[in-house]
């Protein structure tokens, strides 16, 4: 905790200050992640792609009043704000953060390397947490902007600190040294990950090599020539080493691999003979878990410890993604990186999927010209590991295929990813395990669009220009100052989320709301930087939410507890979170009774910040039950205003929801939340605004036949006909969402401009409909189920049921197109 004052003065910045004695506990560098905003301190970082400047006057409006800029904005429009002066934000950030870490006497521990990194600071957090009151970098923040945000968390109630460090190119690392400043020093494998910014091997080395400088110990795997070598130039004064050979002080007998685990047995500093189990038989996780055990010995944790601990390490996910993709496949997709470590480890991965017997990997050429040598040696693991079938994709697999030709028994070779695009289809793929192995610039995404990709002849049109009138048109019923909520959950109520966010983003609504967190990490890989909400939280989640800028809303005592025990354990602090009140829905929530726990959870903790609190309000579309929302109104007004006392700080409260905003307009609040209105459907049916038409369900005419008077049609024969009809047979069923209630001429759908009666029961993949009287009607015609002429509303009604059930049920398999007028 420091005042504007005494930062300015660490930063050597010049100033405009409005109050020195401002207190600043928090540093911020993105926008989305704003949990205390008064005692924030804002540095606007500058990219190829994004200026932090331009976000200062949207950070204002939300409370914060600290800055640092390179340049000054109108300040007259910030009265109350405080903006340091400085050369470069981003050097600012780790002047500061170092000169915060300067305070500080406990060991710190800064881990560098080509891989592995992440899982060793994760598993020594789990093996030393009972000894040690750990802080360590969250998650993968070793970056330029990720240690400085890391090491700022650094307190007095701290007793060791773990933190990486990771660089891309050359004099990183030394930033990196001075922010860090390690006192011990862990160096794991070193391969050739991340080698393009560098000219060699050993120049990457001594790079890493810099974060130990002054360090006092280091641990590392003796058996590299080039680390030994590298290591005579530093003057550190222990070197805690392992090896698989005699000259180390963790000499490493025998590693004994069985189905679900591996005993590893080493003599310790020449005298203890000593053996740890764990849960994994992978090479990586071997060489990680032997360097955490050289660390807690010489931590001296005792050897009972160690090896009980170990047998619990948990898993810690990293890149590869095991993904359902099609024919009875799945698809690991590790496009991030190719590099013969990482192409080991993806590898290993693959042949653990004993669940198929065939093997397929797709590959393409390193990312940087490298020797031919390492092309062999893949050829050659690949023939030992008995690899079914292999894709080379690339001029120099293309060049040399033929060391591929008498090791696997199938091999084709592509000179570039546009060449195998051209010929590629799901149908070469069949009840197989298939490994992406891809450096990145190859761009290996689009493959794995193609092979998870669901084609299907029936269409669901999303008019995007429609979807944008009708939130303006919500937009004009807000009081000055509301913000509004975009609900998008179950894939944008069927219209699909990430195309509809994009829209929603366009147009500068506050926050989007999904139903469960796989949604908002789809949003989060389709660039959507606004802040999201997950609605349906469990505890599977929570890591997702974290990795992707996710904020979930606790609505229960045990999801509240869990996650913030998650987030404790993790050393994340002040996240935000949406607090759920029952108030009458009787569905997800708090009660009013909870208050007091729940208020003594969250003063208590350091781990959770409350960025808004909300209620679902029960029948605001109906008259009738109006008292009964206003009851709900004042129990949530109740509610929030005691929360409010208790937490000393502000949040947002919202109850509207799309009915509300116009029927209830005097609790709209801080936030409305607009959901199934946004679609074009007034939930209320007032038709108050003038909504237009966002989904369009289409299909088209598969066969046309006369049948005589007489005849049946469909499954039971419920379908008869009393004269000569015509009759078509579309491509569409209830399997994709389209109702059984719907039979026998209770639907009709819209072909030419008239409707056609359904005759007979829905199948699950086609229905019929009696087209006797469309003129000029043929195979191949459009038919609409549900749209412009037939909306949406309708077939709710007909089906007895509501229009999100109608929109929600449009099985994914139905392909979505987007349009914009």
């Amino acid at each position: 905790m420091y005042t504007i004052e005494v930062i300015a003065k660490v930063l050597e910045a010049k100033t405009h200050i409005t109050n020195s004695k401002a207190v600043i506990k928090n540093l911020l560098i993105d926008s989305r992640r704003i949990a205390f905003p008064a005692t924030s301190l804002f540095f606007a970082l500058q990219s190829s792609r994004r200026d932090g400047f331009n976000f200062i006057e949207e950070l204002y409006k939300q409370g914060v009043t600290n800055f640092v800029v390179t340049q000054l904005p109108e300040v007259n429009k910030f009265f109350d704000a405080n903006f340091l002066l400085v050369n470069d934000t981003l050097q600012a950030l780790q002047q500061l953060a170092a000169w915060h870490r300067s305070h500080f006497r406990y060991p710190v521990i800064g881990i560098t390397g080509s891989n592995g990194k992440t899982i060793v600071k994760e598993w020594l957090y789990q093996l030393l947490t009972p000894e040690y009151n750990v802080i360590r970098s969250p998650r993968s923040f070793n970056s330029q902007i990720g240690v400085p945000l890391s090491v700022w968390q650094m307190s007095s109630q701290h007793n060791l600190a773990i933190f990486e460090a990771g660089i891309s190119q050359p004099n990183e690392m030394d930033k990196l040294e001075y922010i860090i400043r390690p006192t011990i020093g862990i160096l794991t494998n070193i391969g050739e990950a991340h080698k393009e910014g560098f000219e060699s091997e050993e120049q990457k080395l001594k790079e890493k090599l810099q974060l130990f400088t002054h360090a006092e110990t280091l641990f590392c795997n003796n058996d590299n020539k080039v680390v030994n070598e590298s290591l005579s130039s530093l003057s550190i004064p222990h070197i805690q080493s392992w090896s698989l050979q005699k000259d180390a002080g963790l000499f490493i007998q025998k590693i004994e691999k069985q189905e679900h685990q591996t005993i590893i047995t080493a003599l310790y500093n020449q005298s203890d003979n000593i053996t740890i189990t764990i849960p994994f038989t992978d090479s990586a996780s071997i060489e990680n878990a032997i360097t955490c055990w050289n660390v807690c010995l010489f931590l001296k944790l005792s050897h009972f410890t160690i090896a009980e601990r170990m047998t619990q390490l948990q898993a810690v996910d990293m890149r590869l993604q095991l993904l359902k993709a099609v024919n009875g496949c799945s698809l690991i997709n590790d496009s991030y990186s190719f590099d013969i470590n990482s192409f080991n480890i993806a590898l290993d991965f693959l042949m653990q999927q004993h669940q198929y017997s065939s093997k397929t990997i797709i590959i393409s050429d390193f990312a940087i010209v490298t020797d031919d040598s390492y092309y062999y040696q893949i050829a050659d693991v690949l023939a030992i590991k008995k690899i079914n079938r292999v894709v080379t994709i690339g001029e120099n697999w293309y060049r040399l295929q033929s060391i591929l030709k008498d090791k696997i028994k199938r091999s084709t070779h592509f000179i570039s990813m546009q060449s195998y695009l051209n010929q590629l289809h799901t149908s070469q793929f069949h009840n197989e395990v298939i490994l992406l192995k891809g450096a990145r610039k190859f761009g290996f995404e689009r493959i794995v669009t193609q092979l998870v990709d669901k084609v299907h002849s029936t269409v669901m049109e999303i008019n995007l220009t429609a979807l944008a009138h009708n939130l303006k048109a919500y937009q004009r019923q807000l009081q000055p100052g509301t913000k509004l909520m975009a609900m998008i959950k179950a894939g944008g109520y069927g219209s699909g989320s990430a195309e509809v966010a994009s829209v929603l983003q366009y147009h500068k609504v506050d926050y989007l709301a999904v139903a469960y967190a796989d949604e908002g990490v789809e949003l989060r890989k389709a660039a959507i930087s606004l802040p999201i909400v997950v609605l349906n939280v469990d505890e599977a989640a929570f890591e997702a939410i974290i990795d992707n800028n996710l904020e979930p809303e606790l609505f229960s005592f045990g999801i509240l507890k869990a996650f913030n025990n998650y987030l404790f354990k993790q050393g994340i602090q002040q996240y935000p979170v949406h607090i759920k009140l029952d108030t009458g829905m009787h569905r997800l929530g708090f009660e009013e009774k909870d208050l007091p726990e729940l208020t003594a959870i969250l003063i208590n903790t350091k781990s959770i910040a409350v960025k808004s609190v909300f209620t679902h309000l029960a029948a605001s579309e109906a008259k009738e039950e109006d008292p009964f929302t206003q009851q709900q109104y004042d129990i949530f007004n109740r509610c929030s205003n005691r929360l409010q006392k208790a937490l000393k700080y502000n949040f947002i409260r919202h109850i509207a929801n799309s009915a509300a905003i116009f029927r209830h307009p005097a609790i709209q609040l801080d936030m409305v939340r607009l959901g199934i209105g946004l679609y074009g459907v007034d939930s209320a049916n007032e038709y108050q605004l003038q909504l237009q038409t966002v989904c369009t369900l289409k299909t088209t005419i598969a066969q046309l036949r006369w049948i005589n008077a007489g005849d049946t049609v469909g499954y039971n024969r419920r379908g008869k006909v009393d004269k000569k009809e015509l009759i078509a047979t579309l491509r569409i069923g209830y399997a994709d969402g389209v109702s059984r209630r719907l039979s026998n001429y209770v639907g009709s759908v819209w072909i030419k401009g008239k409707l056609a009666p359904i005759i007979g029961n829905v199948c699950m993949d086609m229905l019929m409909v009696i087209a006797t009287d469309i003129e000029g009607v043929q195979e191949g015609d459009e038919v609409e189920i549900f749209g412009k002429n037939i909306p949406v509303q309708l077939v709710a009604q007909l089906c007895g049921t509501i229009a999100y059930e109608v929109l929600t049920g449009i099985n994914q398999r139905v392909k979505r197109i987007y349009i914009e007028e």
